[in-house]
């Protein structure tokens, strides 16, 4: 379906933001048929999954198929573009702050949980004077971690 017929969404890239994904996208392959699927809107239906919460199955008329915009998604994660994009994100904000592109300290803070008896590793948390399961958070001083709450990786641990 044309994007302009189509309802447009919240999550619906605006021009600005197509214009510093679109070079990040993969070119179209040489070999074969030429692409028919528009990466506009496979992103605005895959942002659309994400802010909404909604099933692939669920996406509303308008977007490309469900199969189409789930398998670029897949395709995408594990040729590693979703972090090649973040990064040159993060670069791009962390410039415009008058900041270097890459940080140059990271914090790491831990928090102590409870946990069911069959739980795997613990920890000695002395601050609270028992013995709970740790969790390791790791993030930048850019604002990019626990603290800003923008984003976190949980630390697999020993």
């Amino acid at each position: 379906m044309d994007p302009l017929t189509r309802k447009s969404h919240r999550s619906d890239l605006s021009d600005a933001q197509w214009a510093i994904l679109e070079p990040l996208l993969p070119p179209p392959v040489p070999a074969g048929a030429p692409r028919t699927t528009d990466l506009r809107e496979v992103l605005n239906a895959i942002f659309y999954v994400l802010t909404s919460g909604c099933a692939w199955h669920a996406l509303p008329q308008g977007f490309p198929p469900e199969g189409t915009v789930r398998d670029y998604f897949h395709r995408w994660r594990r040729s590693g573009l979703w972090q090649r994009v973040h990064d040159t994100l993060r670069r791009q904000v962390r410039e415009a702050a008058g900041k270097e592109p890459e940080p140059s300290a990271g914090s790491i803070d831990s928090q102590t949980v409870k946990v069911t008896r069959t739980s795997g590793t613990r920890g000695y948390d002395a601050g609270k004077k028992n013995q709970r399961d740790q969790a390791a958070l790791v993030g930048g001083h850019d604002g990019f971690g626990p603290r800003g709450g923008r984003s976190f990786r949980q630390d697999p641990g020993p």
